[in-house]
């Protein structure tokens, strides 16, 4: 919900690539719901300018078969972007570049960055005492950032929703450990974001949603 605009996402990616992204390069919003055949659902999935294509999952917990899952998405947004008849045509097609991101603020140990791969998964072929190969042929990279309080204070502060959000999180969790009571904690990290001007227009329209998300682990 807080990155659901075209100007929201084009700070973000500014923020997470460490450029400045133009106001007049349109972004458009093609993020997967139930998709048919496969219960797919991705967080964000946008284009910009017709020429990227950004897919960004959030994760409280460390998940390493996240390049998987992303393969798996980044197939269905090109499914929806192409007519499968092109794909047999002698034209050669264009598609966008891709760009794969998880951003995570789970409890866990985790460095500031690092990037996950495909080939990470890749059962090796020398087990069947096969040549070994020097680099697969099928790669996909994850850049996967840790958006926690105090960590990656430089990207985070480019954007200021994502500055809020990992502020929200940490007042949230300060709370539950003084009574151990997440609804508890919730409206209360709801207060006083609200009273410090975190996410302040966000959460006066948005607070019983965030508390009804919230209410799943995240301590």
């Amino acid at each position: 919900m807080l990155f659901s605009e075209p100007d929201d996402l084009r700070e973000l990616y500014s923020a997470l690539c460490g450029v400045t992204l133009p106001a007049n390069i349109p972004v458009f919003v093609n993020t997967l719901e139930n998709v048919l055949y496969m219960d797919f659902n991705n967080d964000i999935s946008f284009e910009i300018g017709g020429k990227l294509v950004v897919l960004i999952e959030h994760q409280s917990t460390i998940n390493p078969n996240m390049a998987l899952r992303l393969l798996f998405y980044i197939t269905r947004v090109l499914e929806k972007r192409i007519e499968s008849a092109k794909i047999y045509s002698r034209k050669r097609l264009s598609i966008p570049w891709p760009e794969f991101f998880v951003l995570y603020n789970g409890t866990d140990p985790f460095p500031d960055e690092e990037t996950m791969r495909l080939s990470d998964l890749f059962e090796r072929p020398e087990d069947l005492g096969l040549p070994e190969k020097a680099k697969p042929l099928l790669e996909l990279e994850v850049k996967t950032l840790n958006i926690n309080e105090d960590r990656n204070e430089a990207v985070v502060k480019r954007c200021q929703k994502l500055a809020g959000y990992s502020a929200f999180i940490a007042k949230v969790r300060y709370y539950y450990k003084e009574k151990n009571d997440l609804k508890e904690a919730i409206e209360k990290a709801v207060k006083y974001c609200q009273k410090h001007d975190i996410l302040e227009e966000f959460l006066e329209i948005h607070a019983s949603e965030v508390l009804n998300i919230l209410i799943f682990p995240i301590i």
